[in-house]
């Protein structure tokens, strides 16, 4: 008999056909330093902030958003120097 046996034994793979490592490979990679996963992104803020519903007048916030994008966090400046009179 002259049948080819495939006893499930994987082909061997050249290394040199191994697929060319993109930016998209290593962008999606996981990274570790040693046994714990690397967080991406913004690190964590010890001072976090927390979400709240705050109702305020319609002119006020009218006058914050006008000013353009970062009213909320101008709002929150505006809070903060409050305090401080």
């Amino acid at each position: 008999m002259n049948a080819k046996n495939n006893s499930g034994k994987p082909e061997w793979v050249d290394p040199d056909d191994a697929p060319e490592l993109t930016d998209a490979f290593f962008e999606a990679a996981t990274i570790r330093n040693g046994e714990t996963i690397v967080r991406r992104g913004r690190p964590s803020n010890p001072h976090r902030k927390q979400q709240v519903t705050l109702r305020l007048d319609a002119d006020v916030l009218d006058a914050f958003k006008r000013q353009g994008a970062g009213w909320q966090t101008r709002i929150n400046e505006a809070l903060k120097a409050s305090l401080s009179h």
